[in-house]
């Protein structure tokens, strides 16, 4: 039976140290010798057993992305860049096939204000076993304004956003070039966390599967809205075509 919420361990989540606010936390990442429930590896590369399994009817998992703590997605090599991406989605497909999940959940959390609480790069992949997270995902949610298309990839900004604003994606056609999908969300997160018209330090990816399009969803956090907070009313910015023609000129031109 499928439902709508997740019961999360309030008594577990104290445990969890917090290292994003509180710099003098020391971080559990960087302490591979002592780091325990290691799922699968490539080099510096590591999806292990989340240690603070909050979330109940859950199997929550960690990839750890680089061994370089202060360093950060925006910032990658393309050889590393492509290897967290090749490798992540590699194991969140491997979770997704295994038939034990009603669906399968892969996102990141960056700054602040994404929800995070480690400050060393990292993503998350978590199978659940009652919610379908594309009951409540849509095409529409992938529809924006054309920023750049390269090798069948495309990439865009939110018309029609799910939460609000800005909301940037870029969409997967042909499975042979999830490099060029990693290239467009490092530009994006490059962008949001350096040139973008607010002051920006945070912001999240979403991974998505939805008929037969890869697509990740990239969004610049900042305090959310109360309109999408109270009704579930997104907002989209009227400066929509002003950050395209910024981007463009900035990235590509």
């Amino acid at each position: 039976m499928t439902t709508k919420h997740i019961e999360f361990n309030l008594n577990m989540g104290k445990q969890k140290p917090e290292s994003i606010i509180n710099t003098s936390t020391k971080c559990p990442f960087c302490d591979r010798d002592n780091l325990e429930g290691i799922i699968a590896q490539d080099g510096p590369i590591l999806l292990i057993k989340n240690k603070y399994p909050v979330l109940q009817d859950t199997v929550q998992t960690v990839l750890i992305e680089t061994d370089e703590c202060s360093s950060e997605l925006s910032l990658y090599p393309k050889e590393h860049l492509h290897k967290v991406f090749n490798f992540g989605i590699s194991e969140w497909t491997k979770m997704e096939e295994s038939g034990h999940y009603e669906s399968v959940i892969f996102f990141k959390n960056h700054g602040p204000f994404s929800g995070g609480t480690i400050r060393h790069p990292h993503m998350q992949i978590i199978g659940l076993s009652n919610i379908n997270y594309l009951d409540t995902v849509f095409p529409e949610h992938f529809e924006g304004l054309l920023i750049d298309t390269k090798n069948g990839v495309e990439f865009n900004i939110s018309t029609k956003p799910r939460v609000g604003f800005f909301e940037f994606n870029v969409l997967l056609k042909k499975p042979n070039e999830i490099n060029q999908l990693a290239n467009y969300v490092q530009l994006a997160a490059r962008y949001i966390l350096n040139n973008f018209h607010r002051n920006c330090n945070s912001y999240n990816l979403f991974f998505y599967k939805l008929n037969n399009i890869i697509s990740v969803k990239i969004m610049p956090r900042f305090i959310t809205s109360p309109l999408f907070i109270g009704f579930a009313v997104p907002q989209v910015s009227d400066r929509l075509e002003d950050v395209v023609l910024d981007f463009q000129e900035k990235y590509f031109k």
